[in-house]
């Protein structure tokens, strides 16, 4: 697909877009949507919103009690788009990051980016100083914009690449907050093309190395005039809440995107266990909350569907939700927990159901704009009933920033996911297991190889090999079989020590929950590592774990 001239002024984002024809295949069959070739997602997310459903209406709220209103989000995204323009000098196509958690401040600083036809960079706040520099190595950003509780680990890679720092929420006279606060209210939008790229998203690979999806500011809008207008139907009295931060494609869609674009609004929570973040929700007022099955399962358990019980949907994604959580959920509650599968490359859900069209233990089916198929070992479709590759085409998919690993993603023009499923006689994709070194754990995605760089790096480890373990409360547990040096002694002890040794490395929620150590790892004859046998042994038990 031709693009159309570009607004940028840094032609970065443009120049490291894939090959022409390594793009999937892009299908806009969106009923009565169309976007315009000059389109600007801030605009349409909160500008024509305010215009929409009123300055008074209320956007962002906090358990603290702070609330902010669609016109004060307006205006201090604004204020956002002033500063980095006019005094740190960002021109469209400049990338900023954003490192915090889930905070309303944050949320104005997307906004504001995208408003000065900035690029988004979207990071977890808890990333290590060694991701944290492949990630600068790999977006090349302009600015960062910090939660000042998180500039350790960021400001030392960042000096050393010239990336000039802004912290957020502190009373520093260069702080985002105090800056804001002295520019005007009001912003002219820069023009940018509906096929400018607008986000740059980290995702966890399955290489060890970082990888960036692409997306586009109409693909921002697209998400939520599918998934969100379709299924989830979120409307001006709904109040919403997740437990993904904006890092997530996840929780930028169902705390940012769909809210704002259906003039809905959102509980910001930082940080939550899944029962607190259910009693805020309760407590509040919320209507739809977005959570992973494992914090489904942490609710009932605990005897607390109570505080599920005035939703009117509980989505579910991020990890595969078994049968077993969404008839309990439904048992306790009443609820027809919506299932779902997306990625970071499509941004967001694209095979789901909801309502009287849940078909327990599916996924569901294509959401509207998006198809989807099962393909075989030789990339052809394979019938009903045939376990295959998930393969699906919508109105977006999946550009790597500069990467090729772009060429497994994408397969004769279709985005195929990693995912094994299987299509039955209705119709509906039913989940398999995943087909790649991806390791989904309480809703999070770890690449088992990033952990087993980490664990390498460890004096005492001579080799290791990561793989999931099948778990019912957080669907894998991150599990690690250890070769250790002659002379160094397992236990308990050492094990702990491996993994805060790798909570140092990476992000801590990446590090391995149990250790196994072994004399030795399985290899082929060719000295491939076998993981599938690690799998096995797993399942049958056979190597003595130790839990730290």
């Amino acid at each position: 697909m031709e693009l159309t001239p570009s607004g940028y002024v840094d032609t970065f984002a443009r120049d490291n877009l894939p090959p022409a024809d390594l793009w999937p295949d892009l299908e806009f069959t969106i009923d009565d949507v169309n976007y315009p070739d000059r389109l600007n997602a801030a605009t349409t997310l909160i500008d024509d919103a305010v215009a929409r459903f009123g300055p008074e209406r209320l956007a962002l709220f906090t358990p603290e009690g702070e609330e902010w209103t669609y016109g004060e989000l307006l205006a201090r995204s604004n204020q956002i788009a002033r500063v980095i323009t006019e005094d740190c000098g960002i021109v469209p196509g400049n990338r900023v990051l954003l490192r915090a958690p889930n905070t309303p401040w944050i949320i104005a600083a997307w906004l504001g980016v995208l408003k000065a036809g900035g690029v988004v960079v979207t990071t977890m706040a808890m990333l290590r100083e060694k991701e944290v520099d492949s990630l600068l190595e790999l977006t090349q950003p302009n600015l960062a914009l910090v939660d000042h509780r998180f500039l350790d680990g960021f400001s030392g890679p960042a000096a050393s690449r010239g990336v000039e720092i802004i912290p957020i929420g502190s009373d520093a006279d260069n702080d985002l907050t105090v800056r804001s606060g002295q520019k005007a209210e009001s912003f002219d939008n820069v023009v940018t093309a509906a096929d400018d790229v607008a986000l740059l998203c980290p995702t966890s690979g399955t290489t060890g190395a970082p990888k960036a999806t692409m997306h586009f500011h109409r693909d921002i809008l697209a998400n939520a005039d599918t998934f969100a207008r379709h299924i989830v139907k979120v409307g001006p009295d709904d109040k919403c809440a997740c437990s993904a931060p904006l890092a997530f494609t996840f929780g930028l869609g169902a705390l940012v995107v769909f809210p704002l674009y259906f003039g809905a609004a959102s509980l910001v929570v930082e940080r939550a266990t899944p029962l607190e973040l259910a009693q805020y929700a309760h407590d509040s007022g919320v209507t739809i909350l977005y959570t992973a099955p494992t914090a489904y399962r942490a609710i009932i358990k605990a005897g607390r569907a109570d505080l599920l019980s005035d939703l009117r949907l509980g989505v579910s994604a991020g990890e595969h939700l078994p049968q077993a959580t969404w008839e309990a959920v439904h048992e306790a509650t009443g609820l027809k927990l919506i299932d779902g599968i997306g990625g970071t490359e499509m941004l967001h859900v694209f095979i789901s159901a909801a309502g009287d069209d849940i078909k327990p233990g599916a996924v569901g089916k294509p959401v509207p704009g998006f198809r989807a198929v099962i393909l075989d070992d030789d990339g052809n479709e394979a019938p009903d009933n045939t376990v295959g590759r998930l393969a699906v085409r919508g109105p977006l998919g999946c550009r790597y920033l500069n990467d090729e690993r772009q060429r497994n993603y994408v397969v004769n023009g279709w985005n195929v996911t990693g995912d094994a499923f299987l299509r039955d006689d209705d119709g509906y994709f039913v989940y398999q297991a995943r087909s790649d070194n991806m390791i989904i754990s309480s809703g999070y995605n770890i690449g088992a190889p990033e952990v087993e760089i980490a664990l390498n790096e460890h004096p005492d480890v001579v080799e290791c090999a990561v793989v999931g373990k099948d778990d019912r409360e957080r669907g894998a547990l991150v599990t690690a079989f250890v070769v250790l040096r002659e002379d160094a002694a397992e236990g308990k002890e050492k094990a702990r020590e491996i993994q805060n040794f790798v909570k140092t490395q990476i992000a801590p929620y990446k590090y391995p929950r149990e250790i196994r150590f072994v004399e030795a790892l399985p290899r082929n004859p060719s000295g491939k590592l076998q993981h599938f046998k690690l799998r096995d042994a797993l399942k049958a038990e056979a190597a003595p774990a130790v839990h730290a």
